[in-house]
């Protein structure tokens, strides 16, 4: 490899640019090779339309990877959870880092809990997913909130609750981790009430598959563990044909029993109201290959669509 700066391909926002620092702190590490971050806009950014009208699949991608085939970037920062998940054979997904927390978390007024909620509480998300499970669980709880669509940066998002406008508003708990406003948090969402979105709390590294020292010294950063997760739950939103703005929530973790260590993997389909959810979960070994992955994630799929899971989805992808 050359000396050259390595180039850094990233969305602008304040989160995608905290992550890509991360990233990039830990390939000059590893490289010992300078890398600049090179922001790019995506059409998800500029957008304002709700990202369930807009598709959804590929919105906050499509311009990075676009970069990265004209040979603008050399590699690429994403969440992984907005990747499309038909990975493209000129690009190489090159390492998932070890994970952050997948959890979902609410940021309330007075400190509030979800369960400390008044009836009829206004929530903010911009995810039918959320939206879905969240009057699911109110409903458990003998009350009812109304699910009110938002978009916007962590800043405006908050900005709902301090301004009074929502009493509360959900989020990723990576997100608020990874740009050290995690003590904003008032309940952390258990993923029993609340699965989270396949991949999420994860990043993807991204980069030509044609640059194989790039693609190898990348690698290093991959977390085997991350990877399998990741991979099945991915597999499971593929199998059931439904883009990144579905309300499919899914997550796959490791069970340690005595000398035993399985994963299992739960996922979660409903109507956005809540009024019905197909939940299920399977366990088996942990993978080894990206194909036993990938067999646990369409195993259950199948079992969802059995259950009734497709015609839960409104919109498939396209």
């Amino acid at each position: 490899m050359t000396d050259r700066a390595l180039r850094l391909g990233t969305r602008r926002s304040k989160l995608a640019m905290a992550q890509s620092g991360h990233v990039a702190d830990a390939v000059r590490r590893l490289t010992g090779r300078p890398v600049e971050l090179v922001e790019i806009t995506t059409y998800g950014d500029t957008s304002r339309e709700h990202l369930a009208q807009i598709g959804g699949t590929g919105v906050f991608v499509t311009a990075l990877r676009d970069a990265l085939l004209a040979g603008e970037v050399d590699f690429a920062v994403h969440s992984l959870k907005d990747l499309p998940t038909a990975q493209p054979e000129n690009l190489a997904l090159a390492a998932v880092p070890k994970r952050e927390d997948p959890r979902d978390v609410l940021v309330a007024r007075d400190g509030l809990t979800f369960d400390r909620l008044p009836d009829g509480a206004r929530v903010g998300t911009g995810s039918p997913r959320r939206m879905a499970q969240l009057n699911a669980y109110a409903r458990d709880l003998g009350k009812r909130v109304e699910t009110v669509a938002i978009r916007g940066n962590i800043d405006t998002r908050v900005g709902y609750v301090e301004k009074g406008e929502l009493d509360a508003v959900v989020l990723a708990a990576a997100g608020l981790n990874r740009i050290g406003r995690i003590s904003e948090v008032t309940d952390f969402l258990a993923v029993d009430h609340v699965l989270p979105a396949p991949g999420q709390g994860a990043l993807a590294v991204e980069c030509p598959a044609a640059d194989a020292g790039l693609v190898a010294a990348l690698a290093e950063l991959d977390d085997p563990h991350t990877r399998a997760a990741v991979t099945a739950e991915r597999s499971l939103l593929a199998a059931l044909e439904a883009g990144c703005s579905a309300p499919v929530g899914a997550l796959a973790d490791l069970l340690a029993d005595q000398q035993a260590v399985e994963m299992r993997l739960r996922g979660v389909v409903g109507t956005t109201d809540g009024a019905t959810l197909v939940q299920l979960s399977t366990t088996g070994p942990v993978p080894t290959s990206h194909g036993d992955a990938v067999a646990l994630g369409r195993e259950l799929a199948s079992e969802m669509l059995a259950k009734g899971a497709a015609g839960l989805m409104g919109e498939r992808a396209l």
